[in-house]
């Protein structure tokens, strides 16, 4: 009886014209000179699929047009029924209510119900439908055939791009020297690019081992084993075109030769970005540390959208659960894993889940798209808490053309970041170092309401040449008040910090810091002390005072065999304005004094009580004195 039903009426569902096997039955002769109705909703549902430019609406109009062939040469009749439904219902049709539309054509015209879904089926046969229920079409790999896109790749061929009239192109070479190439003459037609998309589509759907990634208005994205394949078409992009994608090469860790120090690093469930440019072979190098990671006893997951890591079959990839990758991370948080690699970390929300994910103890590495390490960190900032980003990321391993180029390294500390002397701007800041070197390269901290990424280590040669020489005045001016060595280094055109002996800051600050006050007005800059971090070495006996360093401007003296009073003999501080050179030495402000240039007696004076000598600056004495400046001669005040 049911036999003879078959060959009577047959109402099928969308899902069993989507599949295409039922003009092929009627071909069969399996359902020869049958009755087929088509309810209107399947129609209507092909059609809103069709309209937003997904493959499998045009896929089920396809097979409309087929039956209507087979009606037309008299193989069956065909015939539509039921209603239609409305906008409203469309929008609903994930819940049920265009399927229920369907079983109730079906149930008002009787005949055999067929469908591939499971959920229809079920529903239809408690409602006293004849239900065949045909099981999803998966074919053995075996009998799958090569597809058509298989003969524009080469071993050495990365991915191929096909356009509606623009003939071939593919990416070709090993990582690193990867060439864009024309592989053919003859630009590609609209009818040759449809029927590989409807033969990657079909691959999709019958390959055990494939599948639809996603299908929307005017994308779809496809995995065929290990090809991951992007069709767009109009309103999506201006014209169809196909872009297939595959990896090269299969490399494991050993192949980047890394060292045994970052490969503990690595298995220590850290915070790691891998970082590159599109095409670098960060995807690569992600599948290699997942397979490491599994040799080496870790539980490794994978998030990917899509789904397309070449990891070894114990490795589970997830993809977003119900659209969304953040059901995918709650269960991944039941099932527990020491390592979950997420290709990749882009959006905002991708970043925010792995954040969550770190700071709920799962090791975590994340593949990102950067042109330089830093930039990686720097998607981090305004997405992740400041204070944060170390704990959810602290290693970063930059890939370029299939080496790792670099590795980073982060730590949160206290200290005054770089380029800056007060002890009071002293903040939280994040240090960004070279993993192999420990050489600090970055700083990150907050600046007012902004987020600074600094980069420090200039070299010394980009320092300003007048600095050299304010140093070497700060010296002389600082040695004049400690017995021990004097170490000045300028970090602006108004500050520098100043190292002495510990037993030396007494003298060089003064009482309630007089003394630096003076310093700093007269050297007009503002000046930092700090303690050498080093025990003073012994003195030699009968050394003078500041014998070993070298005076601003003249020339190093040599070692006087006696130990002088502190102020009986200074060097001094030399300016000149339109009228006037001035001999600053406000330590002898009030007594009289000698000016000796090289030991040789110039002139006799009294100091201001401002602690200057004042000379006119066009007489013979003033002349001299800049004559020697200029020469580099030592200038010397002494007492008598």
């Amino acid at each position: 009886m049911a036999d003879e039903k078959r060959m009577w009426r047959i109402v099928p569902d969308t899902s069993v014209i989507i599949d295409g096997r039922l003009s092929s039955r009627i071909k069969s002769g399996e359902f020869g000179s049958a009755e087929v109705i088509i309810p209107e909703a399947v129609v209507s549902e092909l059609e809103a699929q069709a309209n937003k430019g997904r493959e499998i609406g045009f896929k089920g109009l396809e097979e409309l047009s087929e039956l209507r062939k087979l009606a037309d040469r008299g193989d069956i009749q065909l015939k539509f029924s039921g209603v239609q439904p409305t906008l409203e219902e469309i929008k609903l049709s994930k819940e049920g209510r265009v399927d229920a539309l369907i079983r109730q054509t079906a149930l008002d015209v009787g005949g055999l119900f067929v469908s591939e879904d499971r959920v229809q089926a079920l529903i239809a046969r408690s409602k006293g439908l004849d239900v065949e229920y045909m099981h999803p079409k998966v074919l053995d790999p075996s009998e799958l055939g090569p597809l058509k896109v298989e003969h524009f790749f080469t071993e050495d061929t990365m991915s191929v791009h096909l356009k509606n009239g623009v003939s071939p192109m593919a990416k070709k070479g090993p990582v690193g020297q990867v060439r864009y190439v024309r592989i053919r003459e003859e630009p590609s037609s609209s009818q040759e690019l449809s029927r590989i998309s409807k033969e990657l589509v079909e691959r999709a759907r019958l390959d055990p081992e494939s599948f639809i990634e996603m299908s929307s208005s005017g994308a779809t994205v496809l995995q065929i084993r290990n090809m991951r394949i992007a069709i767009a078409h109009p309103p999506f992009s201006d014209d169809m075109e196909i872009t297939i994608v595959r990896p090269t090469v299969v490399v494991d860790l050993e192949h980047y030769r890394l060292s045994d120090k970052l490969k503990e690093r690595i298995i220590s469930q850290r915070g790691i970005l891998i970082a590159g440019s599109p095409g670098a072979g960060k995807s690569t190098f992600a599948a290699g540390v997942a397979r490491y990671l599994n040799d080496h006893g870790q539980v490794v997951k994978t998030m990917e959208s899509p789904r397309d890591l070449q990891v070894p079959a114990e490795i589970t990839q997830y993809s977003p659960l119900n659209g969304r990758m953040e059901n995918t991370a709650d269960l991944l948080l039941l099932v527990r894993p020491d390592y979950t690699i997420y290709d990749e970390v882009r959006k905002t929300g991708d970043f925010l889940i792995f954040a969550d994910m770190r700071l709920a103890g799962v090791g975590m590495i994340g593949v990102v798209h950067a042109t330089r390490a830093v930039d990686a960190i720097q998607r981090l900032i305004g997405r992740v808490e400041l204070g944060v980003i170390p704990q959810v990321v602290d290693t970063v391993i930059f890939i370029d053309k299939g080496e790792v180029a670099k590795v980073l390294v982060l730590a949160f500390t206290v200290k005054v970041p770089h380029g800056m002397t007060e002890q009071d701007l002293a903040r939280p800041v994040i240090t960004i170092a070279d993993f192999e070197t420990g050489k600090v390269e970055y700083e990150i901290y907050t600046y007012g309401e902004q987020v600074v990424v600094m980069p420090i280590g200039a070299p010394r040669e980009s320092r300003k040449p007048a600095w050299k020489l304010a140093e070497e005045e700060i010296r002389n001016v600082i040695g004049r008040y400690a017995t021990g060595p004097v170490e000045v280094e300028v970090t602006s055109d108004d500050s520098a910090i100043v190292k002495v002996y510990d037993e030396d800051m007494r003298r060089v600050i003064g009482k309630g810091g007089n003394v630096i006050d003076r310093i700093e007005n007269i050297l007009g800059l503002h000046i930092d002390v700090r303690e050498i971090e080093a025990e003073a070495p012994k003195r030699t006996k009968g050394l003078k005072r500041g014998a070993e360093r070298k005076a601003f401007p003249g020339k190093a003296r040599e070692p006087a065999s006696e130990i002088s009073a502190p102020v009986s003999q200074v060097h001094p501080i030399i300016e000149m304005t339109k009228k006037h050179l001035i001999l600053g030495v406000p330590e002898l402000a009030g007594r009289d004094v000698e000016i000796f240039i090289e030991d040789e007696y110039l002139f006799s004076a009294t100091v201001s009580r401002h602690g200057d000598v004042k000379l006119r600056i066009n007489s013979d004495l003033a002349m001299e004195i800049m004559e020697a400046q200029d020469s580099g001669d030592f200038v010397e005040v002494r007492t008598l």
